[in-house]
C-alpha cells in the first residue's frame, strides 16, 4: 500500500483542537474481528460489533488518523440522498429498489440522530432540514418533477416550496423556489469521528493510528502486516471507501473522485442580515454536480462541490485544486452578493467513492464470508456509514435482518474497466453531467 498524500486539512480538522492519536500497532497481536479504517463506517462496525457481542475482541487500523478521509472533510449533512438524487437514482436502480433504498437512509438518517443524542456525543448537532434550490427555470421544472415523483412513491415528507417561500428562508436572488425536505442533521463531523473513537474505546475496542494495511495473507486465518507489528483475526472489515482500490481483492470495484470546499471567515451580523438564515437549513442546488453548503456554529459560510476532480489511474494525490477553489469562491458570490468582499479562511478537497452505476455496495468478499467490505457512499455517506455498520455486523454475525436484505448489499457490483479505459468512462461520465448542468445554466445571466 503506498503511503496516503498529505492534505490541506478541513476546516473541521483544522479548528479541532488538540489530539493525541492513538500508538500505532507494534508486535503481534491476535483479535476476532479486524477492522480496516477508521473512518465513520469503520469505527462504527466495531461499535455495533461490540453492542451485540461484548466478549468479542475488535480492532481497528487506520493508516493516518482517525478523521484523515472523508469522515473528517465532509460537508457535514447526514441526509436521505442516494447518488445522483431523486432525479437519476430510480432510473439507475429501478423504481422498488430505490424506494427500498430511500427508505434504508430515512432510518439512516433517524438512526443517527438518536445515536447521537444517546451518547451524548459532542459534535455541534442540529437538524434544521434541506433546502435543494433552483436557480433556473429548468430547475424549477426538475425539482417540481422530484416532488411529484417522491410524493407518488409514497414519501410525503419532501415538498415544493414558492420563491417567496425560500426567500424567506434564506435570501438569495438567484433562489426561484426549492425542495423542502426535513429530515436533515447537521453535524462538526471530525468532532464525530473522534467522539466515535472514544465511545469505541470505553467498550474495549482496540485502536490503532498511524498504521497502514500492507499485505493481507487470508489461510488460515487473516494476517495483516503493518509498518511496526502483524494482526491476525478470524474475521474481517473493509470499511475503505475511497481508498478501497488500494486493496487487490477491491480494486475495480470503485474508484476515487474528488469534492472541494471552501469556508468564509465568520460572518458578522451585518453580513448576515440581508441573508435571513435564521434556521440554518442544509442547501444543495439541483445540479448534477452539486454545490453544497450550510452556517457553522461560529456563522462561517462552508460550501462544498462544482467541479469534480478526477485522477488517472486513481492517483489519490488530487485533494488540492485551485480552480475548483476560486469556482467555490466566485459562486458565494453568485449567490450573496452582499458577501462579496468576505475572507476565505479554509481551503480543501479530498475523495470520495464512486462505483460504475453510482449506487453504493456492501458484500462478502468473493465466497469467503469471513470478510466484508462498504464503499461507493457517492458523497452521501455521514448517514449511510452509519447504518451500513448496524449491516455489515449483521452480515458478520451470520444473523438475518431486514438490513442484510437491502439493497446496497450486492452479490456483485459492476467493475471499472483497467486504465486506459478507465479513465475514458470516468471522464466521459463527468463531461455528460457537465453539460447536462450547462444546458440548464446557459441562460442565467450575470
Amino acid at each position: 500500500m503506498k503511503p496516503l498524500p498529505e492534505s490541506p486539512l478541513s476546516l473541521w480538522l483544522a479548528t479541532y483542537g488538540d489530539y493525541a492519536p492513538m500508538p500505532s500497532l507494534q508486535g503481534e497481536r491476535e483479535v476476532d474481528i479486524a477492522v480496516i479504517g477508521g473512518g465513520f463506517t469503520g469505527l462504527m462496525t466495531a461499535y455495533e460489533l461490540k453492542r451485540a457481542e461484548p466478549a468479542l475482541r475488535v480492532a481497528v487500523l487506520e493508516a493516518m488518523t482517525v478523521g484523515y478521509g472523508a469522515s473528517g472533510r465532509n460537508g457535514s449533512f447526514a441526509m436521505t440522498v442516494v447518488g445522483l438524487g431523486f432525479d437519476v437514482a430510480p432510473t439507475l436502480m429501478g423504481v422498488e429498489r430505490f424506494k427500498a433504498a430511500h427508505r434504508y437512509m430515512m432510518r439512516a438518517v433517524d438512526e443517527l440522530d438518536a445515536f447521537i443524542q444517546r451518547e451524548n456525543l459532542d459534535c455541534d448537532r442540529i437538524r434544521p432540514g434541506f433546502l435543494r434550490t433552483a436557480t433556473t427555470e429548468g430547475y424549477v421544472r426538475r425539482l417540481q418533477r422530484d416532488v411529484e415523483r417522491m410524493n407518488a412513491f409514497g414519501f410525503d415528507d419532501i415538498f415544493w416550496i414558492s420563491q417567496e417561500e425560500v426567500r424567506a428562508r434564506v435570501n438569495s436572488p438567484r433562489y426561484l423556489g426549492a425542495l423542502w425536505e426535513p429530515r436533515l442533521v447537521l453535524v462538526n463531523p471530525a468532532r464525530l469521528a473522534r467522539a466515535e473513537r472514544q465511545l469505541i474505546l470505553r467498550l474495549g475496542v482496540e485502536v490503532y493510528e498511524n498504521t497502514p494495511v500492507l499485505e493481507i495473507t487470508t489461510r488460515p486465518k487473516f494476517h495483516l502486516k503493518t509498518p511496526n507489528g502483524n494482526l491476525r483475526s478470524e474475521k474481517l472489515v473493509f470499511a475503505t471507501n475511497a481508498y478501497s482500490h488500494l486493496f487487490p481483492v477491491l480494486r475495480r470495484k470503485q474508484i476515487p473522485a474528488f469534492t472541494y470546499m471552501v469556508a468564509t471567515e465568520p460572518l458578522n451580523p451585518e453580513q448576515l442580515q440581508p441573508i435571513g438564515w435564521q434556521g440554518r437549513e442544509g442547501i444543495e442546488d439541483a445540479r448534477n454536480l452539486i454545490h453544497y453548503y450550510r452556517l457553522t456554529p461560529d456563522n462561517r459560510l462552508v460550501m462544498g462541490g462544482g467541479p469534480v476532480g478526477l485522477s488517472f489511474a486513481n492517483d489519490l494525490n488530487a485533494d488540492r485544486n485551485e480552480a475548483a477553489w476560486r469556482h467555490l469562491e466566485e459562486h458565494i458570490r453568485f449567490l450573496f452578493p452582499s458577501l462579496s468582499e468576505v475572507r476565505i479562511t479554509h481551503r480543501w478537497g479530498g475523495p470520495f467513492s464512486v462505483t460504475v452505476d453510482l449506487t453504493p455496495a456492501m458484500g462478502y468478499i468473493g465466497d469467503d464470508r469471513r470478510a466484508v467490505y462498504s464503499l461507493g457512499c457517492i458523497g452521501h455517506g455521514v448517514s449511510m456509514s452509519h447504518l451500513n455498520a448496524q449491516t455489515l455486523r449483521d452480515m458478520l454475525l451470520e444473523r438475518k435482518s431486514e438490513l442484510v436484505d437491502s439493497p446496497f448489499v450486492r452479490n456483485w457490483v459492476i467493475p471499472w474497466p483497467p486504465e486506459p479505459l478507465r479513465s475514458v468512462v470516468a471522464y466521459a461520465l463527468r463531461g455528460y453531467l457537465q453539460l447536462e448542468d450547462w444546458a440548464y445554466e446557459r441562460r442565467i445571466s450575470d
